[in-house]
């Protein structure tokens, strides 16, 4: 019996460090193209996100990304920026491609209009994206579905769609 239970605690110390040699880091960058929803005399925003990135391999073809980025975001002349927490699952298949879903909560860090408009301090969103890698490079397209209203007891979702590119430090 002391042997099972040795044998079974040497499998998963032996399971967890293959599956931590798994882990990726690195740092992304892009273009944002916001706007709000419930309102259509706004324009969109072209704004940017940046931040750190992090991949954590799970079984077979998945894993787990977590996100720290700011995010210029809102619509034009109604600047509203954020730091966001994405936290997607990753489903990766043909060796390069992936997709990624899962949810985004988004802190308000910056917002210009406070004197007009009243805007809440947290938003929550939905994160719906693809992603290519080649070696430490990779690109990624994501659209973000505000779920939260972004101006309080106003129809005013964030929408947001971003084109990013990164790299892998370790």
């Amino acid at each position: 019996m002391k042997k099972l239970i040795l044998l079974a605690i040497a499998l998963i110390g032996f399971t967890t460090v293959s599956t931590a040699q798994d882990i990726k880091f690195g740092v992304k960058g892009g273009v944002n193209f916001s706007t709000l929803s419930g309102n259509s005399s706004l324009d969109a925003r072209t704004g940017y996100h940046i931040g750190v990135v992090g991949q954590v391999s799970l079984v077979d073809k998945f894993a787990i990304q977590p996100e720290i980025l700011y995010s210029a975001q809102g619509a034009d002349n109604l600047d509203i920026d954020y730091v966001n927490i994405p936290i997607l699952l990753k489903y990766k298949f043909l060796k390069f491609l992936s997709f990624d879903a899962g949810p985004q909560f988004g802190i308000l860090v910056n917002d210009e209009y406070s004197d007009i408009v009243e805007t809440k301090s947290f938003d929550v969103s939905a994160a719906l994206g693809a992603g290519v890698e080649f070696g430490k490079f990779f690109g990624q397209l994501r659209y973000n579905i505000g779920i939260t209203d972004v101006i309080e007891d106003v129809d005013s979702k964030n929408g947001t769609f971003q084109v990013s590119v990164g790299y892998y430090i370790f």
